[in-house]
């Protein structure tokens, strides 16, 4: 229906409509996806069951006690590299096992090889195209100004933003939860829930509003300094140990942002020179908290194996709760309504805005269940690169050869980062 009011009437094909379609797109593609990776694993399974007990003899071996294991895989959202419970009922013979191998080849009609390029292909553009267009909304919406002439306002509205990107967020994780997840059960507490969410708001909420002192471009590189935070953190929190090419690539980044921010004084030429180092103070806030959100969630992911969709899901509901209070409190809720009211076209931006957030996140999940870390960070980190030019292109940002150089040194050090600093960690303890 929304791809049909694109078109209704005599209204012209508006940039609005456009992003419309291309996420109205994207979430089908997204979901068919989902379904097919579901779909295939009933498939395999259910030709497996019908295999072993039609050609297969079976040996029985009871597990003492066979309960326990189970309920606790169960209690713990087991994963998907997880055997399924009649692997722990039943030790199967060689012939079983090759019956195994055989029966889940044959999923889908396609070769495994070109099935892979095609989702590495509609995970890249995915990331890709959803961020893009989020980083280009988030810069219209947050930097635009609004009304004519001397009465021209800015949107001063970081918090409600982010809280109506945390309920899309969450709606969109409920739905992936009730479609394709509904057996897999989640015993992570509460209160870790509660507290991620307080540092990934924070770092939100954080970021936007640095926007209303620097450019897009200069928030992207110095959200791009997250390796700092985390290796920080990761080596006094939680005791790791790093190889000595992630300090190299650390340094490299350190020194890009260096050259990036520094900006020479020319007198009263810049008329924003006296808001310099707020917007840079909130990017090392946002940072702080960003780090504090990977260290939970790692805490999370190693003691109750939490799932990607569960984690989305419940940090973004517990972020809404939180902000839905603050906005209510400090009476931002109904600044931000009469806001609106004199200028309704903003709910269409920040609609997409929230859709392209969603459907981005949701990517990034398939991007690291299916092909590693390793290559979600080589697909974040180009769409950054691209992203700071679309900025710079369509906002006419300016950028001196000397924040180019920063810019090329940041991407360098991710890019070996994501190449040569992903080595094993180990614990120090």
């Amino acid at each position: 229906m929304v791809i049909v009011w694109c078109f209704w009437g005599d209204y012209s094909f508006t940039t609005t409509r456009y992003l419309l379609v291309i996420i109205c797109i994207f979430v089908l593609i997204r979901l068919a996806l989902l379904r097919t990776c579901y779909s295939s694993i009933g498939a395999s399974s259910g030709a497996l069951s019908l295999g072993l007990s039609q050609t297969l003899s079976l040996r029985m071996r009871v597990l003492s006690p066979v309960p326990v294991p189970l309920a606790r895989d169960a209690c713990e959202g087991a994963t998907e590299s997880a055997k399924p419970p009649l692997h722990a009922l039943i030790e199967l013979s060689p012939a079983a096992a090759a019956m195994e191998t055989t029966a889940s080849g044959p999923q889908v009609s396609l070769p495994p090889q070109q099935r892979e390029r095609v989702r590495f292909a509609v995970c890249f553009v995915g990331v890709f195209v959803c961020y893009f267009y989020y980083g280009i909304l988030q810069e219209s919406i947050t930097r635009g100004s609004y009304g004519e002439g001397e009465n021209q306002e800015k949107f001063k509205y970081a918090t409600t933003l982010v809280f109506i990107q945390c309920v899309i967020n969450a709606l969109f994780a409920r739905l992936l939860i009730h479609f394709f997840e509904k057996s897999k059960a989640d015993c992570t507490r509460n209160w870790l829930y509660a507290a991620c969410s307080l540092t990934y708001l924070g770092a939100m909420v954080s970021s936007n509003s640095a926007l209303q002192y620097v450019n897009y471009p200069t928030q992207v590189i110095g959200k791009s300094c997250k390796p700092i935070p985390v290796m920080v953190l990761g080596v006094t929190i939680l005791r790791k140990r790093y190889p000595l090419a992630k300090y190299l690539c650390v340094l490299l980044i350190v020194t890009g942002i260096v050259l990036f921010m520094y900006k020479p004084k020319k007198g009263a030429e810049n008329a924003d020179d006296h808001n310099f180092g707020l917007g840079e103070l909130l990017l090392l806030l946002s940072l702080t908290l960003d780090g504090l959100t990977g260290v939970s969630q790692d805490h999370m992911r190693a003691h109750y194996q939490t799932g990607s969709n569960q984690m989305m899901l419940n940090i973004n509901v517990w972020s809404s709760l939180f902000l839905g209070i603050s906005v209510l409190l400090t009476g931002e809720a109904w600044e931000f309504l009469r806001f609106a009211d004199r200028y309704p076209t903003i709910y269409y931006n920040i609609l997409l805005f929230g859709l392209t957030s969603a459907l981005g996140q949701s990517f990034i999940f398939m991007t690291v269940v299916y092909f590693g870390p390793l290559t979600c960070s080589i697909i974040t980190t180009t769409r950054k690169f691209f992203t700071i030019l679309g900025s710079v292109i369509i906002f006419r940002n300016p950028i001196s050869p000397m924040q180019w150089i920063g810019t090329v040194l940041v991407f360098s050090g991710l890019g070996m980062d994501a190449k040569f600093g992903k080595g094993p960690k180990k614990t120090s303890h």
